[in-house]
């Protein structure tokens, strides 16, 4: 029996071109163009790579092709737009180079091989494969960029609209919100929900399918953190009550207008939540200072920061007084991570603190007097949501002190402190808790005043943190609030 050679050989060829080219769908569906291109260098002895139209390279192949190779794809690629061909080979001293377009769409890159001459017969059959293939993987690839685009120009518009509600900015906010939807509603509850970076889509995802109107924000601050502004219901939604190893505080409901009030009761309660076997807590509720001392508060705000809202650049560039005001209050916030915050250097956040402290005649360094214009921030702005305020009441203000010795103050003082003294609570911890106080909350002058590790402060805060249920270290911190109750506690001894 006589066998047909040339038949045997064909069908081998047809056996091993299909083997390729399944190979190469493997590689594309783990590794995308790269890991084809890859193969394809591999198995041929070529230098392969994605040639952008204007000549440029799209894509990285090692070894890199050197000029001659580079030039001669050149040459292809300007063949292929003066003459809307769509594959083209160029030969130039020992080296062939072909060039073939992906689709037909003239969007997608060009696919580039330089082989040695002579090229080996099957090149030009797998090169075309490996373009197919290519532009179903560059397609797919492609989709995903656009969508990451689509999903970061989402989030910058998003993380904007809550820096607006920050800033106490909500009638601009609402109106970029209506746009986009779902619109702001007017009482809303604040969760901040903790978890792996890589799972805050996947957060997103959820509070979007599970809580109408529910608005997800990436904390700018903090990677690890997704903040959720939803309308208020007087219950948890199933998604935050199901939190699957997430972390979450959700505060009381509040206007939309205080909604860093919100963020701050959220963020206290994600401290108590990291010591529940729920992974949740609600915000324990307790009045407000500015709330407490009453109208008295916001005259007393209102001198104190006079300067800053007075305040006129000299130069066009510098930060007006309102620029300031948020300045400090996110540092306040967020201590170093204000400059991420607000998207600005660390040496322009230094300097317009140093402004603040100039026109103020603070020092920052000191608790008290950064406790007194967190104060200050909090009671300015219910200027205007207080009616039985008068503008134009000449009475000088009263002093900070004066403020914190009404006897309701002082009420208010002995419930921010009381878990410490509580029968669980060691006696340690509210001594350490105190000096830290008066360190002006820094760490080794505390550990050194109690003669003991910094290490075992931070153990003693930590147990702090999970008595008051407030978070001491991570800002946005309570240690304002603290330091203000101890001072009161301090002028009702004396």
């Amino acid at each position: 029996m006589k066998v047909d050679n040339t038949r045997v050989s064909a069908g081998a060829r047809q056996a091993e071109r299909a083997d390729d080219i399944l190979a190469m769908h493997r590689a594309a569906r783990k590794g995308g163009t790269a890991q084809v291109l890859r193969r394809l260098a591999h198995r041929t002895g070529t230098v392969a790579f994605l040639l952008n139209r204007s000549g440029t390279p799209a894509s990285a192949p090692a070894p890199p092709p050197g000029s001659a190779a580079h030039g001669l794809c050149l040459r292809g690629a300007r063949e292929i737009a003066g003459r809307s061909l769509r594959s083209v080979a160029v030969d130039e001293g020992g080296l062939t180079g072909l060039v073939l377009t992906l689709d037909d769409t003239g969007q997608t890159p060009l696919l580039a091989v330089v082989a040695p001459r002579p090229a080996p017969p099957g090149l030009p059959a797998l090169v075309a494969d490996a373009a197919s293939v290519l532009g179903l993987a560059w397609q797919a690839e492609d989709v995903r960029r656009r969508q990451r685009r689509l999903r970061a120009a989402d989030d910058r518009v998003r993380e904007a609209v809550l820096q607006l509600l920050m800033n106490g900015q909500t009638a601009t906010a609402r109106q970029i919100s209506g746009a986009l939807r779902p619109a702001l509603s007017e009482v809303v509850q604040v969760y901040v929900v903790e978890g792996p970076r890589g799972a805050r889509d996947e957060v997103a995802h959820r509070i979007a399918g599970s809580s109408e109107g529910a608005w997800a924000v990436p904390c700018p601050v903090y990677s690890d953190h997704m903040i959720v502004i939803a309308p208020a219901t007087g219950s948890v939604p199933a998604w935050a009550s199901e939190s699957h190893g997430y972390r979450i505080g959700v505060s009381n409901a509040v206007p939309l207008r205080e909604t860093v009030t919100g963020y701050a009761q959220a963020f206290h309660a994600l401290a108590a939540a990291r010591h529940r076997p729920d992974r949740l807590a609600t915000f324990a509720s307790d009045q407000d200072l500015p709330l407490t001392i009453g109208t008295a508060a916001v005259a007393w705000a209102e001198s104190f920061l006079a300067p800053l809202r007075l305040h006129r650049p000299r130069r066009l560039q510098d930060p007006d007084g309102a620029e300031l005001l948020a300045t400090a209050a996110s540092w306040l916030r967020f201590s170093s991570g204000a400059a991420a915050h607000l998207r600005i250097h660390r040496n322009t956040l230094a300097a317009r603190l140093a402004s603040v402290q100039e026109l103020l005649q603070l020092d920052l360094a000191r608790l008290a007097d950064r406790s007194a214009l967190a104060l200050a921030l909090e009671a300015a702005p219910a200027t205007a949501h207080r009616p039985d305020h008068a503008p134009g009441d000449d009475r000088p203000a009263p002093a900070l002190d004066d403020l914190l010795a009404l006897p309701r103050v002082e009420a208010w003082a002995e419930r921010q402190l009381r878990p410490l003294h509580g029968p669980d609570a060691p006696t340690a911890v509210a001594q350490t808790l105190a000096t830290w106080l008066h360190m002006d909350a820094r760490l080794v002058p505390t550990a050194e005043a109690l003669s003991v590790s910094p290490s075992a402060v931070r153990k003693r805060l930590a147990r702090a943190e999970e008595l008051l249920q407030r978070s001491l270290v991570r800002s946005p911190t309570s240690v304002h609030d603290l330091w203000l109750a101890g001072r009161a506690l301090e002028l009702a001894e004396h």
